[in-house]
């Protein structure tokens, strides 16, 4: 799969706003959008008028660096939302959050979704007491995630964890810091997911 390896600050200059893309880091004083908070690149500073059509590509641009999956992915996971009953774009949102890279990070095992999929990746947790090293996994309600005891050690996420108090915890989420678990209590509903996303914007850009 195509990896984007610019850098991710701008993006967030790009959508014109903080994607939380590099965990703690997006909120101190070193972050390159509260400093240069205006798109990037030699014309960036000028205002473009948008039309309908190039407003919804930014709309679904930003829900796909939010979440970092390709183009291919994305519009595959439109696809199945598409076909599932209910309403198109929350059920969109409801697959992102229910990546197992997303669910890590909502969690608090890791300070980015980036960081999530990149410990998913090296078997760092398990799914009900199985080794999952695919980002993309869909979890349930009911599933239970576990650091492996190998990796309870590691400073990165000792501290994300220690930062959970700052960030919260959605309540579709439960974790047990003490144990290294969490636990799906249910799917996400649209009030769970507080980013600024219109996701009917997305779902008439792929109606064209």
């Amino acid at each position: 799969m195509a990896r984007y390896r610019g850098s991710v600050c701008r993006q967030c200059r790009r959508e014109n706003m903080k994607l939380f893309l590099k965990g703690d880091r997006c909120f101190s004083d070193k972050c390159s959008f509260d400093r240069r908070g205006f798109p990037p690149g030699e014309h960036g500073q000028k205002r473009v008028k948008q039309s309908d059509y190039g407003i919804q590509l930014r709309e679904k641009q930003k829900v796909k660096r939010i979440y970092g999956v390709s183009e291919k992915q994305f519009r595959n996971t439109f696809k199945r939302a598409d076909r599932q009953k209910g309403i198109t774009g929350i059920n969109l949102l409801t697959l992102l959050e229910t990546r197992l890279d997303n669910t890590v990070f909502r969690l608090g095992f890791v300070n980015s979704r980036n960081q999530g999929r990149h410990f998913v990746r090296h078997n760092h947790f398990t799914v009900n007491g199985k080794k999952v090293n695919v980002p993309s996994y869909q979890v349930k309600k009911g599933d239970v995630i576990e650091l492996c005891e190998k990796s309870r050690t590691i400073q990165a996420i000792i501290d994300s964890l220690d930062a959970i108090v700052r960030r919260g915890i959605p309540q579709w989420l439960e974790i047990n810091k003490e144990s290294f678990k969490g636990e799906i209590k249910g799917l996400p509903g649209r009030e769970d997911i507080s980013l600024p996303i219109q996701e009917q914007l997305i779902v008439e850009l792929y109606s064209k």
